[in-house]
C-alpha cells in the first residue's frame, strides 16, 4: 500500500537543466577566450562575394528578364553594402578583461575591489568595449563605479563613480 502513496516517475515536472555535455567548464581560466570581433569579417566576404555575382549575372544577362531584372542589381548592392559594412566593423580585440581590470583600476581612484568586466559594444561600427563594474576595497565597500575600457586600444573612455548607496548594516558581525 505505501507504494501506492510514492508519485510515479512519470508524473514528476521536468526539471529545467543543461545536458552534461554542455554545462560550461571554466576551471582552467588562461584556456578561455572572448570571442573576437574580427569573426564579422567572414560574413562580409561572402556577402561581397554574392554581391559580384549577382553583378555579374545582371551586367550578362541584362535587364527586363523573369528571373535577372533590377532586383537583382538592388540585392547586389545591398549585399556589397552589409558586406563592407561587415568588414570594416570586424576590429581585432586586443585588450582582455585582464587588462581592462588593470585599466579601469587606475582610472577609478580608489583601491579596488570586487570587479565584474563584461564586453559589449558601441558606436555605429559596433567597436567593442569592456564595461567593468567595480566596487571599493573597503568592507563593506563605501564607493563603487562603471568603467568603459575600449577593447582595440585599452583607453578608458568613460567612467562613473558614486558613493556606495547599498546598506550592508544587516551583514555586519
Amino acid at each position: 500500500m505505501a507504494d501506492a502513496l510514492e508519485p510515479d516517475s512519470s508524473d514528476r515536472l521536468p526539471v529545467d537543466e543543461l545536458p552534461a555535455d554542455l554545462q560550461p567548464d571554466l576551471v582552467d581560466y588562461d584556456e578561455y577566450l572572448f570571442p573576437d570581433n574580427n569573426r564579422r569579417r567572414i560574413p562580409g566576404y561572402l556577402y561581397l562575394i554574392i554581391a559580384a555575382f549577382l553583378t555579374f549575372v545582371y551586367l550578362t544577362r541584362g535587364d527586363g528578364g523573369v528571373f535577372v531584372n533590377r532586383g537583382i542589381l538592388g540585392a547586389a548592392i545591398i549585399l556589397g553594402l552589409v558586406g563592407v559594412y561587415s568588414i570594416v566593423s570586424g576590429v581585432d580585440l586586443q585588450v582582455d578583461e585582464r587588462d581592462a581590470l588593470v585599466a579601469s583600476s587606475k582610472a577609478i581612484g580608489f583601491p579596488l575591489g570586487h570587479a565584474s568586466a563584461q564586453l559589449g559594444w558601441r558606436g555605429i561600427l559596433s567597436r567593442p568595449t569592456w564595461r567593468i563594474l567595480v566596487y571599493s576595497a573597503d568592507d563593506p565597500p563605501t564607493k563603487r563605479g562603471l568603467v568603459l575600457v575600449d577593447g582595440v586600444d585599452g583607453s578608458v573612455v568613460e567612467s562613473y563613480i558614486e558613493d556606495n548607496p547599498e546598506d550592508w548594516s544587516e551583514f555586519e558581525d
